[in-house]
């Protein structure tokens, strides 16, 4: 799909600690080239993203599934994440949502749930192209 209006598909590629820091790290992998874009995660985060990605269904439904059942039963539909920003290494994202009478709705979310609901909803995971050049540079790529 590469990138339009400045945003480019995403799809999550690998989940690794940091073994230095700690940290869980996701990784998007751009659909149609090699960028890369580590994100730092939550526990949480991990577990409800490898749970989705290995298919197991928990007996209750975890936050992110409440979360999709919630704007499905609003006969809502999301459309697409976008991480958007980038600010003293934080990011940003956006959940777009369709509304059941078509306007389009942005909810202000982080990444690492936007990237739990994306998955559970089939919906693409977007990264704005300057976020893209922001990391790049950063990491000296």
């Amino acid at each position: 799909m590469g990138s339009s209006n400045g945003l480019v598909e995403m799809e999550v590629s690998k989940i690794r600690i940091d073994e230095r820091r700690g940290e869980q790290v996701i990784v998007l992998k751009e659909r149609s080239g090699n960028r890369m874009l580590p994100i730092i995660i939550g526990i949480s985060e991990v577990t409800a993203i490898k749970m989705k990605i290995s298919g197991i269904q928990p007996p209750r439904p975890l936050t992110h599934d409440l979360l999709r059942e919630t704007i499905t039963t609003l006969k809502a539909k999301l459309t697409r994440v976008i991480i958007n920003k980038l600010e003293f290494n934080t990011f940003f994202a956006s959940l777009v949502l369709q509304t059941q009478e078509g306007a389009a709705v942005e909810v202000d979310a982080r990444p690492s749930d936007s990237i739990a609901l994306a998955l559970r909803a089939d919906a693409p995971i977007f990264v704005a192209e300057d976020v893209l050049d922001q990391v790049a540079s950063s990491y000296g790529l």
